[in-house]
């Protein structure tokens, strides 16, 4: 997995996961497969096998978690003044729209709420632009051009 970079924000949510994930949700699962265990017979126990299951897919989830971790750069939000980088707040103009988008890391984007990658196509072209500049980004639907007017 190659290195990415992730906001402090972002290391501490994925952490907190981590924590969250192979302490409290193993043991609930693991009291679970005890109380199915006494249910007899595993063979035809759904009980059981469903908890199984979810045992499998925390510590699916609990390795991926540990893997990114291992392969993240923790980043300070430090920039030059009018300069985008992760975590700033950028309002540009497209076509006739202002649109408002925060620059995140992987783990935080939701393009829905603004909160856009720093590893997508967009989050690409603002990085380390300014105040003024005009960036243009191919999209699905065509070349867009974005002037960014504000950067937070």
């Amino acid at each position: 997995m190659p290195e990415q970079i992730i906001t402090q924000d972002g290391y501490n949510k994925l952490t907190s996961e981590l924590n969250q994930l192979s302490t409290v949700k193993r043991r609930e699962i693991a009291e679970r497969i005890e109380r199915a265990k006494e249910l007899g017979d595993l063979s035809e126990n759904a009980e059981y096998s469903e908890a199984k299951d979810a045992q499998a897919l925390n510590e699916g989830k609990v390795i991926e978690l540990i893997n990114t971790l291992k392969n993240v750069t923790v980043v300070d939000n430090k920039c030059l003044k009018d300069e985008v980088c992760m975590g700033s707040v950028v309002t540009v103009k497209c076509g006739d729209k202002e649109k408002v988008y925060t620059l995140v890391s992987f783990n935080e984007a939701d393009p829905i709420n603004g909160l856009i990658s720093n590893e997508s196509p967009l989050g690409l072209a603002f990085l380390s632009r300014k105040k003024g500049e005009t960036v243009k980004v191919e999209t699905p639907k065509g070349l867009v051009e974005y002037k960014i007017l504000k950067v937070n």
